[in-house]
């Protein structure tokens, strides 16, 4: 496995792990302001590593590697 292919599959299992986190966090009946906002943090991670992953796929298909 290539290093951009580790790198690609990494940022899939962070978004997993963050949208999983962000759920839970979320959804759990009584939660504390802390924990929700950890999870709405989370969230919005994992909506960066998305928009990351996106980008770092195109311009990797760029570079012949």
């Amino acid at each position: 496995m290539s290093l951009k292919h580790f790198h690609l599959l990494f940022i899939a299992l962070a978004i997993l792990c963050t949208a999983g986190f962000a759920a839970w966090a979320l959804l759990l009946p009584q939660t504390q302001e802390g924990v929700r906002a950890m999870g709405w943090f989370s969230a919005a991670l994992g909506v960066f590593l998305a928009v990351y992953g996106t980008w770092f796929w195109k311009k990797s298909r760029r570079v012949i590697v």
